[in-house]
C-alpha cells in the first residue's frame, strides 16, 4: 500500500474495440476508494486514493465498439508511469487470432510489465495479455466463449474455467478475471490489494457490488445511520457508537440526553427515521458485518462483541435485517478476503 499522499496510477488500456461499460465502469470504480465513501456517509467527499487515466496508442479519440465516443488521457509515450494497468474486455471474434493487430499495446504491456507494473485484464482482455507473450505456461482465465482464442493462439496456456480470478506470473503481477461483469470483481480485488480491504468493502457498499451475487438489503441500513442535525440526538448517536455493547442503550442515552423517555424516544425517532431500541439493532449489525467481514471470529464471539448474550437472538436478528445469514454474509464477503491471502 501507498502513502495516501501519493495516488496510485492505473492505466486503463483502450482499443477501438473495447467494451465502453467496462472501461468507464472501472474508471469510476478506481475513483472511488478514499474519496466516496466519506461523501455518502458524512456529505464530505475525502481524498482520492488512486487516479484512473484513459491510454491509448494515441491521442485520437475514437468510438468504442457501442458508439461511445472515447478520448484517451494518455498515449504511450507520455503516459504516466502506472502502477497498475487494467485491460478491459474488447471485441472480437471468439477464436480468431488476433496477430499483429495491436503490436503497439503488446510493446507497451511487456514495457510497463518490465518495469514492475502489475497488469490485470477481463474477460477477453487476456487476448492482450497473450499477444504480450506474458501467458507462456500460465494459468489464465477469460469469458467461456474465448476460450479457443487463448488455447488456439498461446501455446501452453492452461485455462481455468473454475476460477473467477486467477494470479499469475512473478510475484503475481498478472490478474485475469473471466466474463460478464467480472470486471467489477477484479477492480475490488485490486484496491483491496493495493489501498486496503476497508476501503474495498468501502467501494462495494457505495455501488451495491457484491463479490458475486448478493442483492440489495445487505447494504440498506446504512443509510439510516447518518448523523442528525439535532445536537441532543446526535450526542446520543456519537455515544452509542462508542459503546453499542452496553446492554440497556437506550436508557443509558434517556439519561445522557436529560429528557423524558417519551420525549426522547419520540425526538429520536423524528431526527433518525428509526427507535432508539431499532437504531442500536443497525448500529451493532453494521459493526456485527465489519466483523464478519475481516476476521475469523466465530458467530458467538461477534454477538457477544457486538453486545449480544444470545447468539440465536443475534442469528434472526442479522438474518431479518440484511436478508443473510451470518454465515452466508461471511461465505460471500469474505471471499474477497480469502482472495488476499493468497497474494
Amino acid at each position: 500500500m501507498l502513502d495516501q499522499d501519493s495516488p496510485i496510477n492505473v492505466a486503463l488500456l483502450a482499443v477501438p474495440e473495447v467494451t465502453a461499460s467496462a472501461l468507464f465502469g472501472m474508471f469510476d470504480l478506481f475513483s472511488s476508494p478514499g474519496r466516496d465513501w466519506p461523501f455518502i456517509v458524512k456529505g464530505e467527499a475525502g481524498q482520492q486514493r488512486m487516479r484512473p487515466y484513459v491510454v491509448a496508442r494515441s491521442h485520437s479519440g475514437f468510438r468504442a465498439a457501442n458508439g461511445i465516443w472515447v478520448k484517451p488521457d494518455f498515449a504511450f509515450g507520455d503516459c504516466p508511469p502506472p502502477q497498475i494497468v487494467c485491460i478491459p474486455d474488447f471485441f472480437i471474434n471468439p477464436g480468431d487470432s488476433v496477430a499483429g493487430l495491436y503490436e503497439p499495446e503488446a510493446r507497451w504491456l511487456r514495457r510497463t510489465h518490465e518495469d514492475g507494473a502489475l497488469l490485470a485484464s477481463a474477460c477477453s482482455g487476456a487476448v492482450l495479455l497473450g499477444e504480450a507473450g506474458l501467458l507462456i505456461n500460465c494459468e489464465a482465465t477469460i469469458h467461456w466463449g474465448y476460450v479457443t482464442t487463448l488455447s488456439n493462439n498461446y501455446p501452453g496456456v492452461r485455462v481455468r474455467l473454475d476460477r473467477s480470478l486467477v494470479l499469475s506470473g512473478e510475484a503475481q503481477r498478472i490478474v485475469m478475471a473471466g466474463g460478464g461483469s467480472s470486471w467489477q470483481d477484479l477492480a475490488l480485488y485490486l484496491i483491496a490489494r493495493f489501498v486496503g480491504l476497508k476501503e474495498a468493502m468501502e467501494v462495494a457498499k457505495v455501488y451495491m457490488l457484491q463479490w458475486h451475487d448478493l442483492g440489495q438489503q445487505p447494504f440498506a441500513s446504512l443509510m439510516s445511520l447518518r448523523q442528525t442535525v439535532d445536537a441532543v440526538i446526535n450526542s446520543c448517536q456519537k455515544w452509542l457508537a462508542l459503546n453499542y455493547k452496553t446492554r440497556a442503550p437506550v436508557a443509558a442515552m434517556v439519561a445522557l440526553s436529560g429528557l423524558s423517555e417519551r420525549s426522547f424516544i419520540r425526538r429520536f425517532t423524528k431526527a433518525t427515521g428509526m427507535t432508539p431500541l431499532a437504531y442500536a439493532h443497525a448500529l451493532r449489525i453494521e459493526e456485527a458485518k465489519q466483523m464478519l467481514e475481516t476476521t475469523d471470529l466465530t458467530i458467538e464471539a461477534i454477538a457477544n462483541e457486538t453486545g449480544y448474550e444470545d447468539a440465536s437472538f443475534f442469528s434472526r436478528l442479522f438474518h431479518r435485517e440484511t436478508g443473510l445469514t451470518a454465515a452466508h454474509y461471511r461465505l460471500r464477503f469474505g471471499s474477497l478476503r480469502q482472495a488476499l491471502k493468497h497474494t
